[in-house]
């Protein structure tokens, strides 16, 4: 079934009870969160806004490893088959991507003319890169719509999940691969060990398996509410990690941080007893996790107080505010904005939310029927706040919005701490 003739009334759900990771049965609450909807699932009209369903969005750590988890997990078809972001629309993005390939190539020998297969392939933005430094490459990505243009701008990519079948499909038909990818997808996924089984059977002897996925240190220290979405399954810290892929045959041999999606890392895995050393940032990332006790329950129930102490901030500020007549609109029909609006009470606060990109204007949000309006608007009806949803852009969100606030509007950030940003600076909330 395709997504678009699912009705988001009938998407089925269900709750695992093993760990992800260790499939150990000791699973802690460490953060609760209001349920939400799916994420950027925007409606044509808003009667039936308040009908759509939320999913539990708490999160759980298993005391035997250590991993950080959603194990309510909403059906894969609803999630991905018509997923419409594209990697292209971010420059950032598409610089890490370069720079990544370019490493790759730099520091990794293989053949001549060796296979890349990138999991999650969206646009194939990544492997036009590989491609550039001369691999042959090949897409695997559910979305049909997406993967059909990908392949039609030079990139074949197969519109599929990653299953058994798929990777004897492309052993059959290109060879093992030198290079698997998998961007911001290796957290995406509830049965993991079957997608690693997978890319391990997939990787050539020499191969390398490379992937990026958000960062727990930094969603706990930034308070990067933003990212905990039905998506994201994994909050990934390094010593699970490199336990779990050592249980599936594959050894961790680099690991590197960055400030993709507010903070990443980038880990790189050979086949076990592997021709590679491991690099000492491997022991030095799990040293330093150990220190901060980044496995331990009681670390992660502080972003639960945290989030307490600023849902009570705003909320006052905004109470105090409209009582004054101001008005609050949102910046961003961003992925992370559902997730903002539930867990921040601002579901009830936020008129409009402007938004840049075409496809999501004259839509409406789900539960709180929000229309989402082109980002002239904000020039136009001039309310007082805007806060900014699209949380990873709001230096570039501000930098290209210096009229609104020269003409009085201000713009407001929740995290790590809520603040306003107005034409004379930036000050507490």
């Amino acid at each position: 079934m395709k997504a678009s003739s699912i009705n988001q009334s009938i998407v089925t759900y269900y709750k695992r009870d093993i760990c992800r990771l260790c499939c150990s049965k000791n699973l802690e609450l460490v953060v609760r969160l209001d349920p939400t909807p799916v994420a950027e699932k925007y409606l044509e009209s808003p009667e039936h806004a308040g009908q759509v369903p939320v999913y539990p969005l708490n999160l759980y750590m298993c005391s035997d490893c250590g991993h950080v988890q959603l194990l309510h997990i909403i059906d894969p078809e609803f999630l991905y088959r018509d997923f419409n972001y594209r990697s292209a629309g971010t420059r950032s993005l598409l610089e890490h991507f370069e720079q990544t390939a370019e490493s790759v190539a730099c520091n990794y020998k293989f053949d001549s003319h060796p296979l890349a297969v990138d999991i999650g392939s969206n646009d194939g933005s990544l492997l036009k890169f590989f491609k550039n430094q001369g691999f042959n490459v090949l897409g695997v990505d559910p979305a049909v719509e997406i993967a059909a243009e990908a392949s039609t701008a030079g990139v074949p990519t197969l519109s599929e999940f990653l299953t058994p079948k798929v990777v004897q499909h492309i052993l059959s038909n290109h060879g093992p691969a030198a290079v698997v990818c998998a961007f911001n997808v290796f957290a995406h996924t509830d049965d993991l060990e079957g997608m690693t089984s997978c890319i391990r059977d997939l990787l050539a002897p020499n191969g390398i398996f490379v992937f990026e996925c958000s960062y727990l240190k930094d969603i706990l220290e930034k308070m990067l509410l933003g990212t905990i979405f039905h998506e994201h399954l994994s909050h990934h810290s390094i010593a699970p990690l490199r336990a779990f892929l050592k249980r599936l045959g594959l050894e961790l041999i680099d690991v590197q941080q960055n400030d993709i999606q507010g903070g990443s890392i980038v880990g790189i895995a050979q086949r076990k007893w592997g021709c590679r050393p491991v690099l000492p940032s491997v022991e030095k990332i799990i040293v330093a996790e150990r220190d901060m006790k980044l496995q331990s329950p009681e670390t992660v129930k502080e972003f639960s107080q945290k989030l307490t102490s600023i849902r009570t901030e705003i909320s006052s500020f905004t109470q105090a505010e409209k009582k004054q007549g101001k008005r609050f609109w949102g910046f961003g029909a961003a992925r992370s904005g559902t997730t903002l609006m539930a867990q921040l009470d601002l579901g009830n606060v936020i008129e409009r939310i402007v938004d840049d990109n075409p496809s999501k204007q004259n839509k409406f949000t789900p539960l709180y029927g929000i229309p989402v309006v082109a980002t002239e608007y904000l020039y136009h009806e001039k309310p007082d706040f805007a806060f900014i949803l699209a949380w990873i852009h709001a230096s570039k969100i501000v930098a290209s919005h210096q009229r609104y606030l020269e003409e009085g509007g201000k713009f407001i950030t929740c995290f790590p701490r809520p603040c306003i940003i107005g034409n004379t600076g930036i000050v507490p909330l």
